[in-house]
């Protein structure tokens, strides 16, 4: 009866240690979170000055896996006109940041560790442009074009 004792509780046992070893916080259990892509095209491309809002994280959830670039009132930017413009990187999440690289030296970004929102001026020429969460850039990023 005795042994019957000790393979319950050897039995419970590995399940706790299994069901822990799930629930861990690694970054690859996030794997059912999606990457914002940018696939609608600005309103007849930018005008300079035009801002563009570079975000990490929701509102509901600052940490969660997801990173867009969408013109002021919202529309995913796929393509853009060359030119000035006002990048606010409204990054909500201490894991994430945003970083924008590109043509003509375009390398801006937010600092892993903090939340911010910050403007910064950048001058689009002609090319593709990424943006990605540094520490989670195969899950995170998206790209446009400037072109015109």
């Amino acid at each position: 009866m005795r042994a019957i004792g000790y393979v319950l509780v050897a039995c419970v046992a590995a399940f706790v240690i299994v069901a822990a070893g799930c629930g861990g916080d690694d970054e690859e259990a996030a794997t059912d979170t999606t990457t914002t892509e940018t696939t609608t095209t600005s309103d007849g491309g930018a005008m300079a000055g035009t801002k563009l809002v570079g975000t990490v994280g929701t509102t509901d959830d600052p940490d969660a896996y997801v990173i867009s670039l969408t013109t002021e009132d919202g529309s995913e930017v796929t393509t853009l006109a060359p030119g000035d413009y006002t990048l606010e990187i409204d990054d909500r999440s201490t894991i994430h940041n945003f970083h924008l690289t590109g043509p003509g030296g375009v390398d801006v970004s937010s600092e892993v560790g903090e939340t911010e929102t910050e403007d910064y001026d950048v001058t689009l020429e002609a090319g593709t442009y990424e943006f990605v969460c540094d520490p989670h850039a195969s899950q995170m990023n998206g790209s446009f074009e400037v072109s015109g």
